[in-house]
């Protein structure tokens, strides 16, 4: 089930697990945000500027991908409060 951190490189956060999705929810959540592929790698906050804004990472492992996902992480471009709204709303 790919894993959905909040990264804050203002207050020098590496990510913090906020939710463990599965791939319907995880669809819905980045269905009309910008999603760029990082790597296999989590991204290191450490060189970032203090005014660099906040942003969540989707990781998905190796068993948990599909045609649409490889293995490895991703950046969600979005306001962390709109994701944390979002998470509220999913129905198990």
């Amino acid at each position: 089930m790919p894993s959905l951190y909040f990264c804050q490189p203002h207050a020098k956060n590496q990510g913090m697990l906020r939710a463990v999705l599965s791939l319907n929810e995880c669809e819905q959540m980045v269905s009309s945000r910008d999603v760029q592929f990082f790597g296999e790698t989590f991204p290191s906050l450490s060189d970032g500027t203090p005014e660099a804004r906040d942003f969540a990472v989707l990781r998905f492992a190796a068993e948990e991908t599909n045609g649409k996902w490889k293995p490895g992480f991703y950046r969600v471009n979005s306001d962390l409060n709109e994701l944390n709204n979002q998470l509220r709303e999913l129905q198990r």
